[in-house]
């Protein structure tokens, strides 16, 4: 291996590591924001100067089994590509979600107006939603742990987020620590090349606390 290669693979892992991370989005949980097989980039530089924040759409393990699968061991030549960043990771173990509510925050379902409220400030959320769809069919009343986060994806009929695993491990919060990164933009398919920004519903004034 030459010495050219030799520094470029050890820049490539290093962007990899700490800068920017490519996914393939898996499901639809999350359209129409993104959709099945968007390649996204998961940015990491943001959370080193600042904390998770809601309205981000994240990058994150599998906490408790969610996805359900056992895992499956890619060829020796698929976790090098993946490994030096040649090759995106595929998502397994992985899912995207938007944050609704971190350590802290009461998170509720629904108000009068079939809101979603967080500390008692209702969320406009047809930014992002489907038309007409509801915010949840799901009831639920939680108090989002320290050092955790609550999720959802945008598609709420068909996200098994966290209102899905309040039962299970964890009670369906994500750990901080789990985040792999901040969904920052779709590369790809190049007509669907976008920019991925919180909505104007979570900058409202006393929405934090």
């Amino acid at each position: 291996m030459s010495t050219v290669t030799a520094l470029a693979l050890v820049i490539t892992v290093i962007l990899r590591l700490f800068v920017a991370e490519a996914f393939y989005v898996p499901s639809e949980s999350m359209y129409d924001t993104l959709t099945k097989d968007d390649r996204i980039l998961a940015e990491k530089i943001s959370y080193m100067h600042r904390d998770v924040d809601r309205g981000d759409i994240i990058v994150f393990k599998d906490p408790a089994n969610w996805l359900n699968e056992a895992p499956t061991e890619p060829g020796t030549l698929r976790r090098i590509g993946e490994f030096v960043g040649i090759l995106p990771r595929s998502g397994e173990g992985h899912l995207v979600k938007r944050v609704i509510g971190i350590g802290g925050d009461r998170v509720v379902c629904c108000n009068k107006q079939g809101q979603i409220t967080v500390n008692g400030i209702a969320l406009d959320e047809r930014e992002y939603l489907l038309k007409d769809a509801k915010p949840s069919e799901i009831p639920f009343n939680v108090l989002v742990p320290p050092g955790h986060l609550w999720v959802m994806g945008d598609n709420r009929a068909e996200s098994a987020d966290s209102r899905a695993h309040m039962g299970g491990p964890g009670g369906g919060f994500v750990p901080v620590e789990n985040v792999v990164g901040r969904a920052c933009c779709v590369i790809w398919p190049s007509d669907r090349m976008t920019m991925l920004r919180p909505p104007d519903t979570f900058k409202k004034p006393g929405l934090k606390k």
